[in-house]
C-alpha cells in the first residue's frame, strides 16, 4: 500500500491512464496498442478476482467487463494518435472487452464509442489530461442495476446495447507506467506497475493483484489510519511497522483465498514469492512495513494448506469477519 506517482488504468472497468504522460512528441499508435494489451490483461485478471470474490466484499458494484477510457485522459500531443488507435467518435470509448464477460456476450467491442449509459449522456467536460470524464462514465455504471444500458456509436450508427452485469467488488484495477516495481491499493483502487505485466505471467500478476485486493476487502487503509499508523520514515519504526506488517501478512493470507475463489491454483502465490521475492524485495517490499520474503512464503504456504481439501467456493476465511475491528 505504498504511495506512487500514477500514470495509469482501470476495472469496472477503465484503461491505462488516469492521465497518460506522453513524451514531448506524444505517444504513437503502436505504443497505445501496447498499452491496450496490458490493460486487457490486468482487466481480465481483475475481472476474475472481483467477480469471484463479490461475496467477500462489503462494497459491490455492477461489473460489465467493458474497459472504458476518455479522450480527455490523453495529453494534447497524444490526442491525434489516440483517435487513430481508439476512434473516439464520442468523448468516451471502450478500450477493450474482457472475454466471456457480460459485455462480450452482449456484443460490445473494442473502439465502440459510448454516447450514454442508462440514458445519461456522456460529454467531454474536463481539460486534458484528466480522468474526470472517464470516472463519470464509471460512476454511471456503478449507479446501475443488474442491467446496464450502453448507447454506443459504431460505424457512425447509434444503437443501444443492454448488458446483464454481474456483481463484483467495488474496486478498480489500474496499470501504472514507469520503471518501478509498483503495487498498491488505497481502499478502492488497485494499482499494478507495468513492469509486473512485462516480466510475469498472468497467474503471477494475479498473486500481486489478489494481495492488493485483499487490502481493500479487509479495509486495511481505513483501519491503519484509525489506529494512527504514520507513513514515511515513521512508518518504518516501532508500532507503525508492526501494524503495517500485520496488514501485509493478512493480505498475503487472504490473497490465497481470493486466488482460489477465482479459479487460480492457490499454490502459485508461494511459488511466485519463492522465485521472485528477491527481485521485488529490491523495490517496494524493501521495507520494515513488509515481512521478509521467507516469512511471507511460510505464511502463504500454511494458508494454502487449509485449501488442500478443495472446499466449496467462495472460501471465506475468519479474517474477513475481523475487518470491522480496530487493529491493535
Amino acid at each position: 500500500m505504498r504511495k506512487v506517482h500514477i500514470v495509469a488504468a482501470t476495472l469496472l472497468l477503465a484503461p491505462i491512464t488516469p492521465a497518460i504522460a506522453a513524451a514531448p512528441t506524444g505517444l504513437s499508435v503502436e505504443s497505445l496498442e501496447v498499452l491496450r494489451s496490458y490493460d486487457q490483461r490486468l482487466a481480465t485478471i481483475g475481472w476474475r478476482l472481483a467477480t469471484a470474490n463479490a461475496a467477500l466484499c462489503d462494497a459491490r458494484a455492477p461489473a460489465t467487463g467493458a474497459v472504458l477510457h476518455a479522450i480527455t485522459q490523453y495529453e494534447v500531443v497524444t490526442e491525434a494518435a489516440a483517435r487513430r488507435a481508439f476512434d473516439f467518435a464520442t468523448s468516451v470509448a471502450i478500450e477493450a472487452v474482457v472475454a466471456e464477460s457480460p459485455a462480450a456476450r452482449a456484443g460490445l467491442r473494442a473502439n465502440d464509442a459510448v454516447a450514454a449509459i442508462d440514458g445519461h449522456p456522456l460529454t467531454a467536460t474536463a481539460k486534458p489530461p484528466s480522468v474526470v470524464d472517464r470516472d463519470a462514465a464509471l460512476a454511471a455504471i456503478a449507479r446501475g442495476g443488474e442491467t446496464v444500458r450502453f448507447t454506443i456509436v459504431r460505424d457512425r450508427e447509434r444503437r443501444d446495447v443492454s448488458v446483464a452485469a454481474t456483481p463484483g467488488c467495488a474496486a478498480t484495477f489500474e496499470v501504472v507506467l514507469g520503471p518501478e516495481m509498483t503495487a498498491q491499493s488505497n481502499g478502492r483502487v488497485v494499482q499494478i506497475g507495468v513492469r509486473f505485466l512485462e516480466r510475469y505471467r498472468d497467474e503471477e500478476v494475479a498473486v500481486v493483484a489478489a494481495h492488493e485486493l485483499a487490502h481493500i476487502v479487509l479495509r486495511h487503509r481505513a483501519r491503519l489510519e484509525a489506529a494512527g499508523v504514520k507513513g514515511g520514515l515513521f512508518g518504518e519504526l516501532g508500532r507503525n511497522a508492526r501494524l503495517s506488517q500485520r496488514a501485509e501478512e493478512e493480505a498475503d493470507r487472504l490473497g490465497v483465498h481470493l486466488l482460489y475463489n477465482a479459479g487460480y491454483d492457490p499454490a502459485v502465490a508461494a511459488r511466485f514469492w519463492r522465485a521472485h521475492g528477491g527481485e521485488i524485495d529490491g523495490g517496494f517490499f524493501r521495507s520494515r512495513t513488509h515481512p521478509a520474503t521467507k516469512l511471507r512464503v511460510a505464511a502463504i504456504e500454511a494458508e494454502a494448506a487449509t485449501l488442500a481439501a478443495a472446499p466449496p467456493r467462495p472460501s471465506i476465511p475468519a479474517l474477513v469477519a475481523q475487518r470491522d475491528q480496530p487493529m491493535k
